[in-house]
């Protein structure tokens, strides 16, 4: 048995809809949907969420320790928006599997890459695998969202006097550098690490 039908029977148990359930863990109807019939792994807040609304331990949730045999599926976003939770975006273009043992270490999220200004590192229509975090170390290769704009894909050059945002197509992308004063007051937020990229063929 795997986790998405102990989801469905354990919620029908209690006599929830998806939106109910939703609701009381603090989630989209269309993540528990996903849950029960995508196989998308729920995140650890939501794991641990379910396993005391239900009364289960993890591996009765999951069922046979099937999330110590199985990749974790995590959804491929065509944007990020600003002001909108990574939960609850609703343009999802597939799912990429990463292993448990990553999982286990945070929340993650997958992003196409479009346009060209991070070539040759990273290329439009490039799969990167993003770990949720607000800050990031120099050098790292981070999600951010500039005033209120989609999310972009830079490298991140910090400062005392504030960040750098780097395309490694400088042809296309000068460094734009923001102040402390202009990251709290655009804002410039960092939504995840870039930890992985996969290519296409």
């Amino acid at each position: 048995m795997n986790i998405g039908l102990n989801i469905k029977i354990n919620r029908e148990r209690l006599g929830l809809s998806q939106e109910a359930l939703a609701k009381k863990i603090g989630v989209s109807q269309q993540a528990v949907d996903r849950w029960e019939n995508a196989g998308v792994i729920p995140r650890n807040k939501a794991v641990n969420e379910l396993m005391a609304l239900f009364g289960l331990s993890r591996d009765a949730l999951f069922g046979d320790s099937q999330h110590d045999k199985k990749g974790v599926k995590i959804p491929v976003l065509g944007r990020v928006v600003a002001g909108v939770p990574i939960d609850a975006v609703q343009e999802i273009l597939d799912y990429e599997e990463i292993t448990p043992e990553m999982a286990a270490t945070g929340d993650y999220f997958a992003l196409r890459v479009k346009g060209a200004s991070m070539e040759p590192t990273l290329r439009d229509g490039d799969i990167v695998i993003v770990k949720k975090q607000p800050t990031v170390d120099s050098g790292d290769i981070a999600i951010v969202l500039v005033n209120g704009n989609d999310a972009t894909v830079k490298e991140i050059k910090e400062s005392p006097a504030g960040i750098t945002l780097i395309g490694h197509n400088a042809a296309i992308y000068t460094p734009q550098f923001y102040s402390n004063k202009e990251i709290q007051s655009l804002p410039v937020q960092i939504i995840g690490k870039v930890v992985e990229m996969r290519r296409k063929f």
